[in-house]
């Protein structure tokens, strides 16, 4: 089995931290089994072995599913004669166990009071290096990622038509090479005015994702803040984007989102949001219409 995962990271371009640190943990845990003697039995014992090393079923399911990938590509790949739906099933059998496979949806934004505490210290702080004020609120207007924010480069801009191209956005099955053209809208735009005074090539936020990671969780600890993440932004701006009526397929282009499932669970619409969207869609000169049918049956009723 070890034999098998080093050759499938061999195929792989840019595996991420997450994927990295589960193969390491595969090939010590499984590494040593035989392709042949790989079954339903190995697998049982290596979601107990993870269950009393502390891991939950949110983890071992992800696990489970890493390993999945690996079985698929030696059947398919490399026509080894091994059962690729061993890991699927285990993954299954862990509701048999009452465990959780899925995570609670996560749907915390910030408030206005917290942004203002996060921009005050930041203006206020004389040692803040990274323009944490500028990059909050560009994440707010455009709903990116952090890391994908500190890759846009000046030469992927397209000025006439306000739009810059996002590189290896994230993609369930492919990142790499996943290139996306995206909208700036105004409050994006006028930002992007201010940074290229600056500059005028080479990337548009030169700052390590990790460092302004770092910058806003010290912050938020500073000023006890919590439970907030540069990640929530994303969940605010792609809220705000349908509050200011743009349809599924307009934010799923701002956001990159393939499809309302994925969407869905980082909006955080209420009930109040749907009706003032129906009294904005209302404009006076149809309020005025109405009155008016409404005049004209009544002096056709009498």
């Amino acid at each position: 089995m070890g034999d098998l995962i080093d050759k499938y990271r061999e195929t792989m371009v840019n595996e991420g931290r997450t994927k990295a640190a589960t193969l390491d943990m595969l090939k010590r845990e499984i590494g040593r089994t035989k392709l042949a003697s790989l079954s339903a039995v190995v697998l049982r014992d290596f979601i107990d072995r993870r269950l009393e090393a502390g891991a939950g079923g949110v983890t071992i399911s992800a696990d489970l599913s890493f390993l999945s990938a690996v079985l698929k590509w030696g059947r398919h790949s490399r026509q080894l004669d091994i059962n690729d739906r061993l890991a699927l099933e285990a993954r299954a059998s862990l509701k048999h166990r009452g465990l959780k496979t899925r995570g609670t949806e996560r749907d915390r934004e910030p408030s206005a009071a917290e942004l203002q505490k996060l921009f005050s210290y930041w203006t206020g702080n004389k040692r803040q290096t990274i323009p944490m004020v500028t990059l909050c609120r560009f994440a707010l207007a455009t709903g990116m990622r952090q890391g994908e924010i500190c890759r846009l480069v000046v030469e992927d801009l397209d000025r006439s038509r306000r739009t810059i191209v996002i590189r290896d956005r994230k993609d369930p099955k492919n990142k790499v090479g996943n290139h996306q053209m995206v909208p700036l809208l105004p409050d994006a735009w006028a930002i992007i005015q201010e940074v290229l005074t600056e500059r005028e090539s080479g990337f548009l936020f030169p700052y390590a994702e990790s460092s302004v990671s770092a910058a806003f969780t010290r912050a938020c600890t500073k000023l006890e803040i919590v439970n907030l993440r540069f990640h929530d932004l994303r969940h605010k701006a792609t809220a705000e984007f349908f509050r200011m009526g743009l349809g599924i397929p307009q934010v799923a282009l701002l956001t990159g989102h393939k499809t309302w499932a994925m969407l869905r669970r980082y909006t955080a619409i209420q009930p109040e949001d749907v009706h003032n969207a129906i009294k904005k869609s209302a404009s006076p000169d149809q309020a005025d219409q109405k009155g008016d049918d409404r005049g004209e049956a009544t002096t056709t009723g009498s």
